[in-house]
């Protein structure tokens, strides 16, 4: 299934950490924070100004972003997990 998010909204989805477990502590799924990382799936064409003009949304599919923990909205699609976010709650853009 394709979606196309609308406006100034991107679909993303969270990058799992990698687990480290130290003394032999193993933590359970409900009790590991949100990962802040995660990669643009989709983007919208971005909102329109006060004059009209449509301003362009500064991240593409592909990038790897950061986001707050509670961040967006999940949603899930054919058994995948995938979060729906303003542009304005991207923290930053990961580069290399």
């Amino acid at each position: 299934m394709h979606v196309r998010p609308l406006h100034d909204r991107i679909l993303i989805r969270r990058l799992e950490e990698k687990e480290v477990v130290k003394g032999g502590i193993i933590i359970p799924d409900t009790a590991k924070e949100k990962p802040q990382e995660a990669e643009v799936i989709a983007v919208g064409p971005g909102k329109f100004d006060d004059n009209g003009k449509r301003m362009p949304i500064d991240v593409k599919k592909g990038d790897r972003i950061l986001i707050g923990k509670y961040s967006g909205s999940d949603i899930k699609i054919d058994d995948q997990e995938y979060v729906i976010v303003r542009e304005d709650e991207i923290l930053g853009v990961l580069e290399k």
